[in-house]
């Protein structure tokens, strides 16, 4: 039985194959099985974050070990830095930056639990997140960015620190903020919970096509599949957003691998 039959999709023959724009390879078990399943699905790249000093220095290895197919975006996670030396991964990301295409999985999250309760460490989430924003603007590398419970105040630094380039990863934010991400210049994305998130669902739809990069998030689990995803499930993303957008999934292909392509500059 084939890879895809496997996952419960069949392969979609076009000539530039997608792209999932965002996920953490380094967490995943059988990592050389998924890049190859990958592969087999017909995708023409993944784009591999980091959320963790380690799983940054995982990622480059995971790069290094595919190249021209596994493309690295290094940076310190929201909801992972308390136990990070901050300073560390920072001058690992500065001795590593040209082996990267941006900086991410950087961000804000409000609905963290610690987050919550102190507002010491959320004031230390945001002026950590403004660092990692402004390393992105003196490396010239757009920004992937994790903004749950905090999509105005993400927008609001990343305006003020970036260099405007990057993606609202997973947006399934309120519709105004995605209004003002949009008119400064970010893309957003989807992944497979279209098929199970009215917020996500709802963004999609108000959302461009043009401005729509396509990703899994894996191994995040997936509802409806009841497993956990891969990058080839980004499949389903393509299905499930052509489903909402009245589009083919050749034309969302088409146009989402552009837009991740200038975007990264891959």
């Amino acid at each position: 039985m084939e890879a895809d039959d496997l996952l419960g999709f069949q392969q979609i023959e076009v000539p530039m194959g997608p792209i999932d724009t965002h996920a953490h390879l380094a967490d995943l078990l059988d990592k050389k099985s998924a890049v190859d399943r990958a592969k087999n699905a017909r995708l023409s790249g993944i784009v591999a974050v980091g959320t963790t000093l380690s799983a940054c220095k995982s990622t480059l290895d995971l790069a290094t070990s595919n190249p021209g197919y596994v493309h690295a975006a290094l940076g310190i996670h929201p909801t992972e830095f308390f136990d990070q030396d901050l300073q560390s991964s920072l001058d690992f990301i500065m001795e590593n930056w040209n082996r990267c295409i941006a900086i991410g999985e950087i961000g804000l999250d409000y609905w963290n639990k610690l987050i919550r309760k102190d507002k010491a460490q959320r004031e230390r989430q945001i002026e950590f997140y403004v660092t990692q924003l402004r390393l992105a603007r003196e490396l010239d590398l757009p920004v992937s960015i994790h903004s749950r419970g905090a999509w105005r105040d993400c927008l609001k630094y990343a305006s003020e620190n970036s260099s405007g380039k990057g993606v609202f990863h997973w947006y399934s934010g309120p519709l105004d903020i995605l209004e003002d991400i949009l008119d400064a210049g970010f893309y957003v994305s989807c992944t497979p919970a279209l098929d199970s998130s009215p917020e996500l669902r709802a963004a999609m739809v108000k959302a461009p096509i043009e401005r729509i990069l396509v990703e899994t998030d894996s191994p995040v689990w997936i509802k409806t599949q009841n497993r956990s995803s891969e990058p080839a499930d980004v499949l389903l993303t393509i299905r499930n957003l052509g489903e909402l957008k009245g589009l083919s999934e050749d034309d969302i292909i088409e146009t989402t691998t552009r837009n991740a392509k200038t975007l990264f500059k891959i």
